[in-house]
């Protein structure tokens, strides 16, 4: 289910598995592989220019994400603006990655080359500006690892994806 109030820029460029659902006022932008059991929440950006954004199975972004594989240089050293020529600009341009499981809270920001490691959670208004560790449970600005994160959810996974596909089977 795409909302009809969610935009899509180059949708040649998109990929989308099933269950998936993709809420009001969410920007899709660029190369971008969404899984399947996904859900975007309502106003998340996904900006991927060709670096590209995956979301594995089961990931999910929680309302008003920013999700940048492109990015200005903001140091001064370069102007930053999309419609000024490659030539004044330092654009940074590095693949986001959400691993199977992933969530993402509320408002948090994800910067270029940042992968969201399999099982982990990242509290809201969170800014992720490195990879993450597996299972861990991370917040703040800059993000930083809380705790270990359960894996008990793998075994409603399993449950799940049977159920699923008995529901699918019925349905051919």
């Amino acid at each position: 289910m795409i909302s009809r109030y969610a935009n899509v820029y180059m949708p040649s460029e998109i990929a989308i598995g099933d269950n998936v659902r993709i809420d009001d006022f969410c920007i899709l932008s660029g190369s971008i592989q969404i899984h399947s059991h996904i859900h975007i929440a309502p106003g998340v950006y996904l900006f991927a220019g060709k670096a590209g954004i995956v979301m594995e199975d089961f990931s999910c972004l929680s309302g008003k994400c920013n999700v940048y594989a492109i990015s200005d240089d903001y140091s001064g050293e370069y102007m930053s603006n999309v419609v000024l020529p490659e030539a004044y600009r330092r654009v940074t341009a590095r693949k986001v990655v959400l691993r199977r499981h992933a969530l993402v809270g509320a408002g948090s920001t994800i910067l270029p080359g940042v992968e969201i490691a399999t099982g982990t959670s990242v509290g809201a208004h969170s800014l992720v500006t490195h990879p993450t560790e597996a299972w861990s449970i991370y917040a703040g600005v800059p993000a930083r690892r809380l705790k270990s994160r359960s894996k008990k959810l793998l075994q409603f996974e399993d449950d799940f994806l049977k159920d699923w596909s008995l529901e699918r089977e019925r349905y051919k």
